[in-house]
């Protein structure tokens, strides 16, 4: 049975930092990435990584702030967020694709498997 389970979500300040987890179980994936979804707002696309050969993706608004990496060992992908400012509240969902894919995975389309979502609010 596949399950990815998100952690590390919580209440900080703007300027603060928070480490979330991705904890992969059942099978291998291609790529996982990182969804948001803001009150009232459609879900959208954070970063993503592809397994294999560990190349990143990031939606532009989060370019150097945040991190994604894998911990193969663990089968464990991390998005560490720093420099949080109160437009990164949100509930963040990690997603896995299964099968090869060669684009950028930046579309929720392109993902089977979603974990619950954790809650990241960032208040000013």
């Amino acid at each position: 049975q596949v399950q990815l389970v998100e952690s590390g979500g919580g209440l900080v300040q703007a300027g603060d930092s928070l480490r979330l987890a991705c904890a992969a179980s059942g099978r291998t994936f291609s790529a996982v990435g990182w969804f948001r979804r803001a009150p009232g707002k459609e879900r959208e696309f954070v970063a993503a990584i592809y397994s294999n050969v560990g190349r990143t993706y990031y939606e532009e608004s989060v370019k150097g702030r945040f991190t994604i990496s894998k911990l193969n060992a663990k089968n464990t992908v991390y998005l560490q967020m720093n420099i949080l400012k109160p437009e990164d509240t949100a509930v963040y969902y990690c997603a896995a694709r299964a099968t090869s894919y060669s684009g950028i995975p930046n579309s929720d389309r392109l993902y089977t498997y979603w974990g619950q979502g954790t809650q990241v609010t960032v208040s000013s």
